[in-house]
């Protein structure tokens, strides 16, 4: 029986302890693996409320024309639009698109974003990938025609993209990742060897495998800009040969790409954006599945509606503190030399702001030890982080000041010095508009 199911019957007195068991026993399962198909999200069924969502309104207003050129279709235009810097461009020859039969090392896919959207184009493509961050959905997944005769529509996937990106990689919520794979000279990889899902925690030995890099990086050394033979083994790849490489051209013919790099910077931005965006999405999801169960059991008990059940306070505060976490960069890998990009990236993402009196910014970068000067997480601006569920966002606010303000003394929060604390605290106070009222006063 469906949980949905049960909401709308009548239970007689004689009866509700039967129901209740049959509900707790569903929320159990919920908290194993969220049925985001369903009630209370309904994924598939919900108003989308993201980026695409609008820009689609705007052009069927006529408020907004896409432009087409010859080289790149609809892409340059898109990204104006969309204010999705070029210099974000990180070239992928791993083929892991759906359109991979067009994809190599010779013609890698190159990808594109910002705070809130992800872009993919394929040369010779016959769409557009693109991907956004929802304010309620969390990933959703759409393609952009290349046919210059068609109008321009974006069409949102409807269940193919979600098997690699609703899943245990992905915080087994609908959303983004970024996958380090051997590969062979061809771009396929070698799923023998292991894998990596990469983020601001990863050994910078895991990363980029599959992708080109432009940039410095000391005597680190990644998995990208080479391949593998099929006879060989992982131990074999020369990682040498693919380490601060800062000429593309030495690599690949760039000409045909928006930009001729692949920045290392953009990359490292791009790996902590998206499963922080994950944990965002998967904090909202289990918080409003956590109500939505305390809304039914209220119901089946008589209980007041705005009762709260110690499972859903429990529930809640969990996926909070994994969000502040990963907010706050705990764990991060830290760095044994400093890294530089190539394509102007790192200038243009930390010109954004905001900023406070003293010029201080979130998204000030560090770059020598950690990726980030101040290790909060811009991503507490974005539309999916303010659109917490209420109880979600006060969590969040509570957690984080008592971290920032000493109280909490937790070992894991220890990269965070008293006088970082003080910055970020500072910084959030002058740049966050709905803080609660505790974070007003000087503690």
């Amino acid at each position: 029986m469906k949980l949905s199911d049960q909401s709308q019957r009548f239970f007689p007195v004689g009866m509700t302890f039967i129901a209740v068991t049959l509900i707790v026993l569903t929320s159990h399962e919920a908290n194993a693996q969220l049925d985001f198909e369903a009630a209370p999200i309904n994924y598939e069924t919900a108003a989308e409320s993201n980026r695409i969502a609008e820009l689609a309104v705007r052009i069927e207003k006529g408020e907004v024309t896409l432009e087409y050129d010859k080289e790149h279709g609809y892409l340059k235009s898109l990204l104006a639009h969309l204010n999705v810097p070029i210099s974000s461009q990180m070239l992928v020859y791993s083929k892991t698109s759906f359109q991979l039969r067009k994809i190599s090392p010779r013609r890698p896919r190159a990808v594109y974003f910002n705070d809130d959207v992800y872009i993919g184009w394929v040369q010779r493509g016959d769409v557009i990938e693109i991907s956004t961050a929802d304010r309620e959905l969390g990933g959703v997944f759409y393609t952009l025609s290349q046919d210059e005769s068609e109008p321009p529509r974006f069409i949102r996937d409807r269940g193919q993209c979600l098997t690699c990106h609703a899943s245990s990689r992905t915080a087994t919520v609908p959303g983004h990742l970024v996958r380090s794979v051997h590969v062979d000279r061809s771009g396929e990889p070698f799923y023998g060897h292991r894998t990596f899902n990469t983020d601001h925690r990863s050994p910078i030995t895991e990363r980029w495998g599959g992708w080109y890099v432009s940039g410095t990086h000391g005597k680190q050394r990644h998995m990208g800009n080479v391949t593998l033979d099929k006879s060989d083994d992982e131990a074999d790849l020369d990682r040498e040969a693919g380490a601060n490489v800062t000429d593309l051209d030495t690599l690949l013919h760039v000409a045909p790409y928006l930009s001729t790099t692949s920045d290392l910077v953009a990359l490292m931005i791009l790996e902590h954006q998206t499963q922080t965006h994950n944990q965002i999405t998967w904090t909202a999801f289990e918080t409003r599945s956590a109500l939505h169960y305390d809304e039914i059991m209220n119901n089946a008990l008589e209980r007041p509606a705005d009762y709260r059940s110690e499972s859903a306070t429990r529930r809640i505060e969990s996926a909070t503190e994994k969000l502040v976490d990963h907010l706050l960069f705990v764990d991060e890998y830290a760095l044994e030399d400093p890294v530089k990009g190539t394509s102007g990236f790192a200038a243009e993402f930390a010109a954004r702001g905001p900023f406070d009196e003293q010029g201080r910014s979130l998204r000030q970068l560090d770059l020598n030890q950690r990726l980030m000067k101040y290790p909060c997480s811009y991503l507490i601006y974005s539309e999916p982080f303010d659109h917490l569920p209420a109880p979600a966002k006060q969590a969040v606010y509570e957690r984080l000041h008592r971290i920032l303000t000493g109280v909490e003394t937790d070992e894991r929060y220890a990269h965070l010095t008293p006088s970082l604390r003080r910055d970020i605290l500072d910084i959030l106070r002058q740049t966050k508009h709905d803080l609660p009222d505790a974070w007003k006063t000087n503690g």
